[in-house]
């Protein structure tokens, strides 16, 4: 029995609550996800996987199925803190291959930032295992360059949820890439 998603789609959502778990189920159902329950996967993009949006990947979930996905998560009841969730993905030119995706939660950093980042740690991942040499200490900018003229990468990006906690109970922010059978 194969289990290999036919489609994807990124999804991401905010939610503030004096609960802890509460803000995470609110983040949820700001991200569309809410209705699943989720399995935490790791970070292959299958071959041929099609990516769909948003709104398209939402009515084909159903209500309590076992969902797969690649999910960023940061809470924190701190006041004023700023966090960030993000997915990033790079995608192999040939369609053949696999491709990756990256989780990153982060403190501190802007929604900006926090994609940059995420992007970078899946176009290395991929990177590394197509053979594209290139400086880690690069910035992302110097590296998406080198990728993108291998002619191996063709396409990184990411989904990022960053916000401020102004409350006094907890802000959680998820983003997430769901993975679909069918």
């Amino acid at each position: 029995m194969e289990f290999v998603p036919k489609y994807m789609f990124f999804t991401k959502g905010v939610g503030f609550h004096k609960e802890e778990l509460r803000s995470f189920e609110l983040a949820l159902r700001d991200a569309g996800i809410a209705v699943c329950n989720l399995v935490s996967v790791s970070s292959i993009l299958p071959p041929g996987c099609k990516i769909i949006s948003r709104e398209k990947g939402i009515k084909k979930l159903i209500p309590g199925a076992i969902t797969f996905a690649v999910m960023a998560r940061c809470s924190t009841n701190e006041p004023r803190r700023q966090l960030a969730a993000s997915i990033g993905l790079a995608v192999p030119a040939d369609q053949k291959q696999y491709g990756y995706l990256s989780e990153h939660h982060s403190y501190g950093m802007n929604e900006r930032e926090a994609g940059d980042y995420a992007e970078d740690l899946a176009a290395a991942m991929l990177a590394t295992t197509l053979g594209v040499e290139f400086d880690e200490d690069k910035s992302w900018d110097e590296k998406e360059e080198v990728y993108k003229l291998s002619g191996k990468i063709i396409n990184t990006r990411n989904i990022t949820q960053s916000a401020i906690n102004k409350s006094g109970g907890y802000t959680t922010v998820v983003a997430a890439a769901i993975l679909l059978m069918d």
